[in-house]
């Protein structure tokens, strides 16, 4: 039996579909259905199923997915049996909420490649429900993200990564004319400006508004932080952003903070993983960095 078969056949269930198993692998359609026709064929079971327009996995295919888990895992052990880190080679797929990323990451990025300078890092700026989801899927080896989306069942391990409170704010001159977001039912003629409706801290601000009955103007959305931060700075709105995210901002001035009813309201980060998962000595590393007492941002 050929390993890559098995490696098609996870990639298709992991993608959803033949032909995003097909881009992500660089093959041709035609390959993927030939490796799978040949798994099949091996097993003597039918592993996918077409229900309409789709290919659904079959019984027997649910049933295969954790003896090819428990191969692969295999597999990937022995491609890192060597110990010593600084000579592992290997990839790693990490998928890490964004503010996270640009924050309170780079620090152990660095110093990651520099005790494991063969091992590639493939990064993916994501949603913390997209983490949450693709760790159970098996679709990323690492996940960096904010436990407050929940939903883990026991099916992820979950390492404390560090607890951070949470800051409105706006321009200096936008705060001086609008200061008051303690007060209940009013309607304040700013647009908020953060993230898709999934951002968790931006879920945790709306529900504030809801329970105050304070109507904002409109939503602005966007992806990027430092793009929300210079919007702020240039009295287009207000945000609500974990305070590690615009401390520099605060202290330079340029940036002030609106007093809220959440001054004790906090948002935990954990580095987690699925628990099935063999920890390759890269995912240790990586880990042990994220969980060291030392870390160069505060907690």
């Amino acid at each position: 039996m050929d390993l890559k078969y098995l490696n098609t056949f996870r990639v298709i269930v992991e993608e959803g579909s033949f032909s995003k198993a097909a881009e992500r692998l660089n093959y041709t359609q035609s390959t993927i259905t030939f490796q799978i026709g040949q798994l099949e064929q091996e097993l003597s079971s039918r592993l996918f199923e077409k229900i309409g327009r789709k290919m659904v996995l079959s019984k027997a295919g649910e049933h295969l997915i954790p003896y090819v888990d428990e191969v692969l895992s295999s597999v990937e052990r022995l491609r890192c049996f060597e110990d010593d880190l600084a000579e592992c080679q290997g990839d790693l797929r990490i998928g890490i909420g964004e503010t996270l990323l640009c924050y309170q990451l780079p620090a152990i990025l660095k110093e990651f490649h520099k005790q494991a300078p063969k091992a590639r890092l493939f990064l993916r700026s994501m949603n913390c429900y997209d983490i949450r989801d693709e760790l159970k899927s098996g679709a990323l080896d690492l996940g960096v993200f904010y436990e407050d989306v929940g939903g883990f069942g026991s099916s992820l391990t979950t390492h404390t990564f560090g607890t951070y409170p949470l800051v409105l704010v706006a321009s200096p001159e936008l705060r001086n004319c609008y200061p008051d977001f303690i007060t209940s039912d009013q309607q304040i003629p700013v647009p908020f400006i953060i993230n898709e409706p999934n951002c968790v801290f931006r879920q945790i601000f709306e529900q504030y508004l809801r329970e105050k009955s304070i109507m904002l103007d409109h939503t602005i959305e966007l992806w990027s932080i430092p793009t929300i931060k210079n919007l702020v700075k240039n009295d287009v709105g207000i945000s609500f952003l974990p305070r590690f995210a615009v401390q520099a901002e605060l202290d330079e001035r340029v940036l002030a903070e609106i007093p809220t009813g959440l001054t004790d309201t906090t948002i935990s980060a954990v580095c987690g993983y699925h628990k099935n998962k063999w920890i390759s000595p890269l995912m240790k590393l990586f880990i042990g960095l994220c969980s060291a007492k030392d870390q160069p941002f505060p907690i």
